[in-house]
């Protein structure tokens, strides 16, 4: 048994922080960060919170698919940067949307969703679940470091979600893969006040080897995209829309003309949001929906990646 998508939502902060913005504490410009980057603004918290976000990308998702909370058996949520260390950020899904079914977290970084949709798989084809909602957030103003002009300026805020139900033949393929490599890409955890504990205790901020992860990025899109296709028995050229992690222009660019692949048929949230993590990817995908260019019966294919190393990709039929 496979799973369809019967509907998605998204939501972002309201504040929008451009480049010059930025600029006015940072020492960069907007040409710097949109040269090297591609993003021209990002979503940031103010008053909100990530509950907040959460539950408003959720229930614009369940009103798209027709489904209420009390009809859900199962919510997965994909986060590096909840408002709750305990209890999961799913917890405070279900209770904000009045749900009563399991929830819990998922943590695979910016492949997160599709390592969420494979969780969620397992739950169908074990027939343990009917109808699966997967929430993808983050808050990743809260984890970078805002004096940092190489990685504060590449990330934002923001929610998105996906209703799954348990009578469809997706995923056609799934390629779930770890490289470890802890140190390419990092936050450290909650430092704590234990007065035995002798180990260093950096700050709970982002940092991130940047040629690295330029590669890693370009390598898992490329790799993915042709295991799918291998996996699945389709060409390229069968996929109507590739739905990449938005991490950074260059990389995007990169992967496509590599694969020799139409820019037309690659989403592109990037220049507005930033790097949202594990959001990106659903953000991209409800954006698509909600403009009529997904139809019934279109390939698409989904690859995300980040700190890790993990790579997630699966291609699915819509509809």
């Amino acid at each position: 048994m496979g799973f369809r998508i019967l509907g998605t939502g998204s939501a972002l902060p309201s504040r929008s922080v451009t480049n010059d913005d930025l600029s006015e504490f940072l020492d960069t410009s907007d040409e710097w960060i949109s040269q090297r980057t591609g993003i021209s603004s990002r979503r940031i918290c103010t008053t909100e919170t990530l509950d907040d976000l959460s539950v408003e990308a959720a229930r614009a998702a369940l009103d798209a698919a027709g489904v209420t909370p009390d009809e859900l058996d199962l919510i997965i949520c994909s986060t590096t940067s909840g408002d709750h260390l305990i209890p999961a950020e799913a917890c405070a899904i279900a209770e904000l949307l009045g749900a009563s079914c399991p929830a819990f977290d998922v943590s695979a970084a910016c492949a997160g969703f599709v390592f969420a949709l494979d969780v969620a798989d397992g739950y169908f084809a074990r027939g343990r679940a009917q109808r699966v909602l997967v929430v993808s957030s983050e808050k990743m103003s809260r984890l970078v470091d805002w004096s940092d002009r190489a990685t504060c300026v590449l990330f934002g805020d923001g929610a998105a979600a996906a209703v799954l139900a348990a009578d469809g033949e997706n995923p056609l393929a799934t390629h779930l893969s770890t490289e470890p490599a802890v140190d390419i890409l990092h936050v450290p955890g909650v430092a704590g006040t234990s007065p035995y504990d002798e180990t260093e205790r950096p700050a709970s901020v982002l940092s991130m080897e940047g040629r690295r992860v330029f590669k890693f990025g370009v390598n898992a899109i490329v790799t993915s995209v042709r295991t799918l296709c291998e996996e699945a028995g389709v060409s390229i050229d069968d996929i109507d829309h590739f739905v990449f992690h938005q991490a950074n222009e260059r990389i995007l660019s990169s992967a496509v003309a590599r694969l020799g692949i139409d820019n037309a048929r690659v989403a592109r949230a990037l220049a507005e949001t930033g790097n949202i993590s594990s959001a990106c990817i659903p953000l991209a995908l409800d954006r698509l929906a909600r403009s009529g260019e997904l139809k019934g019966g279109q390939l698409v294919a989904l690859v995300g990646f980040g700190a890790g190393l993990d790579t997630g990709a699966c291609l699915l039929r819509w509809g």
